[in-house]
């Protein structure tokens, strides 16, 4: 078969223990992974008329896994309802973070390509959100050029944190879409539903957030079906990295949740970039004393700083962003 033929793309919407689940053309097709698409091939820097093309090293590509949950592929079939991947096609976009791996580096792990926005549940009670955390998400989409949507789940129980207003008042005020929600009484679910409609959304949140029970209240079952996918072999249900899916919407879209990771690590981030991923500070960029050597810590005649003091920026952000800075 001719791998360059239409017929032979497909979109990742499944992958597990080296399988990957390639939907096309209104078919589910059971890949593997070609072998050359773990290595990068380096070929000579020179004019192709003075040296001949051969390949002069091999590198093992650094990811954790090449293929991610949205990849565009191209695959040969190898059998009934079997295939091979061959070539990742170009990716619109990418959601990533640094993944350590014990004994080596950190390296990249893909979790989404081709997706249109992040969606990031917390809970407003039980467990108490965590702020810091939400920066650290919402600084990734940024970094991967996606807009983001912040859901706050439970709102039967707001009356138990009492800051929950004042604590997202910086997010409203920098323009980020809030979105409070509440499974069992349906308040909020038509405008999210609204929201996700037409477009592929990924899920991110920590364990406990209420996740299953908002997929189940947009659409019956639906968070049974994506628990089932991270069900880990002991069947307690612990998510895992390498069981990770696509789902259709039935009011139009497709999602991906995410498992609930402990560690959230920002990926290709330089420092000196991270002020800019913080919207209502990269405005003040270029306007300190130093200009854009100043790394808006302790430097006099900081704009970012007057900001803070000003009320223009948000005293706890500006502590995110130190605290994060300090990772990088």
């Amino acid at each position: 078969m001719n791998i360059n033929d239409e017929n032979d793309l497909g979109v990742v919407f499944r992958k597990t223990l080296g399988h990957y689940t390639v939907h096309t053309t209104g078919r589910d097709i059971d890949c593997e992974l070609s072998s050359l698409l773990r290595k990068q091939l380096i070929y000579p820097i020179a004019d192709p008329t003075s040296m001949r093309h051969r390949v002069m090293a091999v590198h093992e590509i650094e990811h954790i896994d090449p293929v991610a949950i949205g990849d565009q592929v191209r695959f040969v079939e190898a059998g009934p309802g079997r295939g091979m991947i061959v070539e990742i096609l170009p990716r619109r976009t990418r959601l990533s973070r640094a993944m350590p791996v014990p004994g080596q580096r950190v390296f990249e792990q893909v979790i989404v390509s081709n997706a249109d926005q992040v969606v990031i549940v917390f809970a407003a009670a039980s467990p108490t959100p965590k702020w810091g955390l939400l920066d650290r998400y919402l600084v990734t989409a940024e970094a991967a050029g996606l807009p983001s949507l912040i859901v706050i789940t439970k709102m039967d129980l707001a009356a138990q944190n009492r800051d929950l207003d004042i604590d997202l008042e910086p997010y409203r005020r920098i323009g980020y879409a809030i979105y409070p929600v509440c499974s069992q009484t349906g308040e909020g679910l038509p405008q999210l539903r609204e929201a996700l409609r037409g477009r592929t959304s990924v899920l991110v949140g920590k364990s406990g957030v209420g996740k299953t029970s908002l997929l189940n209240a947009l659409q019956p079952e639906l968070g049974l079906r994506v628990k089932a996918v991270g069900q880990g072999t002991d069947g307690k249900g612990r998510h895992t990295t390498s069981h990770l899916q696509m789902f259709e919407l039935d009011f139009g879209g497709r999602l991906v949740d995410t498992p609930g990771m402990r560690e959230f690590g920002l990926w290709n981030i330089a420092p000196d970039e991270l002020v800019d991923l913080f919207p209502e500070m990269s405005e003040y960029v270029g306007q300190c004393k130093f200009g854009l050597s100043c790394q808006h810590e302790n430097e006099p005649g900081c704009a970012i700083r007057k900001a803070v003091t000003a009320g223009k920026v948000s005293p706890y952000r500006y502590k995110s962003y130190l605290n994060l800075r300090g990772e990088l």
